[in-house]
């Protein structure tokens, strides 16, 4: 499990204290999510999963002492199980089927946002490919699922 690098000026999250779960593959977009989290001081509990076991080992594995992230922002095209498996599985369990999962990706292909409203998004998002476009899509998920969405108890 990777931790991000452009917070890393404040303090790393340990497991207990993440916020936001990023699991992306591309360091690009890992880095330009975690620029846009960043300028909105909402990067300081972020980790990221470089692939959808990781994810799955962090979410599900056996740790009682890991709390679970606010929101999930899943990028669909990942090695070794890819987002659309990772979704499923975390529907299925008890555990996280409650946890909001934004998919961000750039697939625009309206099987894959069909199948990701189908297993349990709560948000599709198409990567833009404006780096201000993205920080503000970016700073806008963050805003709204860690500071205006109500989770259930």
């Amino acid at each position: 499990m990777s931790r991000h690098t452009e917070a890393d000026a404040e303090r790393m999250p340990t497991p207990t204290e993440v916020e936001i779960l990023l699991v992306e593959d591309n360091p690009n977009d890992v880095e330009l999510t975690l620029r846009a989290l960043t300028k909105h001081r909402l990067a300081n509990k972020v980790l990221v999963a470089r692939d959808g076991v990781e994810a799955l080992e962090f979410l599900l594995g056996e740790s009682p002492t890991v709390s679970l992230p606010k929101v999930i922002l899943l990028d669909l095209k990942l090695p070794k199980v890819d987002g659309l498996e990772v979704l499923r599985r975390l529907r299925e369990s008890d555990r996280t089927k409650a946890i909001p999962v934004v998919v961000l990706t750039s697939s625009q292909e309206e099987p894959d946002i069909a199948a990701s409203y189908r297993l349990g998004a709560n948000s599709y998002i198409v990567k833009p490919v404006d780096f201000e476009a993205f920080v503000r899509a970016v700073a806008d998920v963050g805003l709204y699922w860690l500071l205006l969405n109500e989770r259930p108890p």
